[in-house]
């Protein structure tokens, strides 16, 4: 598939890759409703930091507010993202041998002035992180808005890529650090990893 083909190109080019056409404004529209609704329903966690029994809050590290989804969920909208996610899965294991076997995903809240300060997003224990994915939400996202994922690539300046609604990034998780700025108004996405366990 054409888009698939692009980020792959782009991974394998530049060691990331972007999409802008992942999500219709349509289906944006629709992901942001449900996540409004939980969120409004109080079922978003204050993210954390760590792994199992070292897991912690840290405002000052991240500020996000997030809800893992449920594969069975029965919104049609999710359905269909879990849907295109497990085509791109298929795509990948067929072209890159990745072995790609299982994946999860949290809707993402940033309130204003929140961030993620740069990170890399495999676990020190946990190998199973193949690919970081993360879908953009957001509507009329303007230059600034500010909000911008920063991708630190080696022995390269920092790459700043704006959280445009329907824009999908794509990048090796245990080799690409990166950050999320702070923003002036709220900041939504679906933010996952590709696994291999």
């Amino acid at each position: 598939m054409k888009i698939f083909d692009l980020l792959i190109d782009n991974i394998a080019e530049h060691s990331y890759g972007v999409t802008d056409d992942f999500f219709t404004p349509n289906e944006v529209k629709a992901l942001v409703v449900i996540l409004r609704q939980r969120h409004e329903a109080g079922v978003f966690k204050t993210a954390s930091i760590g792994q199992k029994s070292e897991r912690r809050v840290q405002d000052k590290v991240r500020g996000d507010h997030i809800l893992w989804l449920d594969e069975n969920s029965i919104d049609a909208e999710e359905q269909a993202f879990f849907l295109k996610i497990n085509t791109f899965i298929t795509y990948l294991n067929q072209t890159c041998y990745l072995g790609l076997r299982s994946f999860e995903f949290h809707y993402a809240l940033y309130p204003i002035g929140t961030f993620y300060k740069r990170h890399f997003d495999r676990f020190l224990h946990d190998s199973g992180r193949k690919m970081s994915v993360i879908c953009y939400l957001n509507a009329d996202w303007q230059a600034t808005d500010g909000g911008e994922l920063v991708i630190h690539l080696p022995n390269a300046e920092p790459v700043k890529i704006a959280p445009l609604g329907g824009r999908l990034v794509c990048f090796e998780a245990d080799k690409i650090e990166h950050e999320v700025l702070p923003a002036l108004r709220e900041r939504l996405s679906l933010t996952g990893w590709l696994r291999t366990d």
